[in-house]
């Protein structure tokens, strides 16, 4: 089960989009053309990775790693230096929640 909000992972892109809801995960990947190594990571740190069903509808498969908050820390961090907004050693988090989240705006 996934638990919303999420993030999107591009394999080779320190960018991550902020996911509300599998809505915009369809959405978003109505617009791009996402790889095998792609994936999703939610509010708990599990990630699933992307797959098209029948109905051309993204289908999350569950995978086995799930990531701890210091590992999504890491990738927002990536993420902001990416966007050169924030300065990256003030980034920290006690949740993997908290971190997705810090992403919403």
């Amino acid at each position: 089960m996934v638990t919303w909000p999420c993030l999107l992972k591009l394999d080779g892109d320190d960018e991550l989009i902020y996911l509300r809801s599998h809505a915009d995960l369809d959405s978003e990947c109505e617009a791009l053309i996402w790889g095998p190594d792609d994936y999703v990571i939610d509010s708990n740190g599990n990630t699933f990775g992307l797959q098209y069903n029948d109905s051309n509808t993204t289908v999350l498969q569950p995978e086995e790693r799930t990531l701890s908050v210091e590992e999504v820390t890491s990738l927002i961090q990536s993420h902001e230096f990416s966007l050169a907004q924030r300065c990256i050693i003030k980034i920290h988090f006690t949740s993997v929640q908290q971190a997705i989240e810090a992403l919403a705006n």
